[in-house]
């Protein structure tokens, strides 16, 4: 009886541990994303390096070289501290075609910031999957036609696909 009640409690406090992991295939989004893959994977994608400046976002996927987060310099501290041997960078757009619901979809797992009017913006929506080949997480914010900082760090590989496209 000992035993089973062990077993019982040992199988109860693992529960929250597969409970929080991500789902996996790209099926597993909350929202359609056949857009946001076809340009993080797009051939014509725009190369972009830390520090780089924009007059709008593009219609096509980006690919950010990124850097060691001590040389990114990046604008505004990052909500979530980057950990030890991940890679960093940013860019900064003067506007966007038009204001409204964005999403901003990476093709790894890195951590995000966007920053407009001096104030970070909190995502609307927020999905992400393993196993889905060209992207791994989109994220809906709501831009307006100011100027804006999109803040990547966490990155473990040095180098990211980020698409920035109208939400339909």
């Amino acid at each position: 009886m000992r035993n089973a009640l062990l077993v019982a409690l040992l199988l109860l406090s693992a529960a929250p541990i597969f409970a929080a992991e991500e789902p996996s295939g790209c099926d597993k989004f909350k929202w359609p994303i056949e857009h946001e893959r076809a340009a993080l994977t797009a051939p014509d994608r725009v190369k972009l390096t830390s520090g780089s400046e924009l007059a709008t976002v593009p219609a096509t996927g980006m690919t950010f070289v990124l850097v060691a987060p001590a040389e990114a310099r990046l604008p505004s501290l990052p909500e979530r501290a980057p950990k030890d041997g991940t890679f960093a960078g940013f860019a900064r757009f003067r506007t966007v075609p038009k204001s409204g619901i964005y999403t901003i979809s990476l093709s790894v797992g890195a951590w995000i910031d966007v920053v407009q009017d001096g104030h970070a913006l909190r995502p609307k929506g927020f999905s992400g999957a393993t196993d889905c080949d060209g992207i791994r997480k989109t994220m809906k914010y709501e831009l307006s036609a100011n100027p804006f900082v999109l803040q990547i760090s966490g990155a473990r590989d040095n180098a990211v696909s980020v698409a920035i496209l109208p939400s339909e």
